[in-house]
């Protein structure tokens, strides 16, 4: 019987160790507040700065935060980035002053405000990064965390968070 709980308790300890290294291993989406505390209201920020200060990764979020009134947000191609064109935008993503949208591919994002804006100084060229995924290499050589720029990021909870939760909470009942 000593044996049998002892087993038990081996079980619950690996599930729970498993899980905790996925989650370190894998990360968690950051919110990248553009443009650190001042946001994109300020044409007297660096983006290209701040963008370089930041680790963005697939998955990761970034917010806008500005007055819609005077600006907006359009992500556009590298062109139309280079030489401030506002018109034939990929997306428009400018809904209320408080905009999110997520990096969903390994690749370079422009992002710019028209109305003259970006003359100013209002655009933004972000690299995002594949996140290594292999557990192996994870352990060898942890990626490191993205840095919390000017308190501009904090983490999202993330999916393989909360499947480990669930299995884990599966294996006590289970175990138990």
């Amino acid at each position: 019987m000593e044996n049998w709980r002892g087993a038990r308790m081996m079980v619950v300890a690996s599930a729970v160790a498993m899980g905790w290294l996925s989650v370190v291993a894998m990360g968690s989406p950051v919110l990248h507040k553009v443009g650190g505390s001042k946001g994109w209201i300020n044409q007297d920020v660096n983006y290209t700065e701040w963008s370089a200060q930041e680790h963005i990764y697939v998955g990761d979020w970034l917010i806008f935060k500005f007055d819609k009134r005077y600006f907006n947000v359009l992500e556009v191609n590298k062109t139309s980035y280079e030489n401030c064109i506002d018109r034939d935008f990929i997306k428009n993503i400018t809904r209320g002053g408080r905009d999110v949208v997520q990096m969903t591919e390994a690749r370079t994002y422009y992002y710019l405000s028209g109305g003259g804006y970006c003359f100013h100084g209002m655009r933004v060229a972000v690299q995002v990064q594949q996140e290594d995924q292999d557990p192996a290499l994870a352990m060898a050589a942890p990626p490191a965390p993205s840095p919390v720029a000017y308190g501009s990021s904090s983490p999202l909870p993330s999916v393989c968070t909360c499947i480990w939760i669930i299995i884990v909470a599966n294996v006590v009942v289970f175990v138990n």
